[in-house]
């Protein structure tokens, strides 16, 4: 039990007590539990860092634009999923090739074969190399030649 001792009686409140700074020699009061401080990232229950994401957004926006509290979490949501959904995609790609690592090679090949990552991506990935692609026509075996 916090607070009075269980001897001291249950009702009643202990004679007198400083309050202050000065009782516990330090950030809180004497005799209140100490609350735990929880992270805006784990209070929304994702893994980006959210006040980092709002000190960013605050940053960038212009000195009289406000940025809401609400914007930062969803902004991190947003690019917690995006990440997820690469990383996913790019372990499967790495999968498939038989390695353990996911490599250039791997992010774009998951992001070249997803159509709509496709669309929102549009940067050089260093190292990724090509999407492996063979024309139609070159595949036919020469039908238009034998007819001729």
């Amino acid at each position: 039990m916090v607070g009075p001792r269980c001897d001291e009686g249950a009702g009643r409140s202990p004679a007198k007590s400083v309050s202050g700074p000065a009782a516990s020699g330090g950030k809180y009061k004497a005799g209140t539990s100490q609350k735990r401080v929880q992270s805006r990232s784990s209070k929304a229950g994702l893994q980006f860092p959210v006040g980092r994401v709002h000190r960013y957004l605050k940053r960038e926006t212009l000195s009289t634009t406000r940025v809401g509290a609400k914007a930062a979490v969803y902004t991190a949501a947003v690019l917690e999923y995006l990440v997820a959904e690469v990383l996913e995609l790019a372990g499967n790609a790495a999968r498939d090739l038989k390695s353990k690592r996911i490599s250039p090679r791997h992010l774009q090949l998951a992001i070249r074969g997803d159509d709509e990552l496709d669309m929102l991506v549009k940067a050089t990935i260093a190292g990724g190399g090509v999407i492996p692609h063979i024309h139609k026509q070159l595949l036919e075996k020469g039908k238009k030649s034998t007819q001729g």
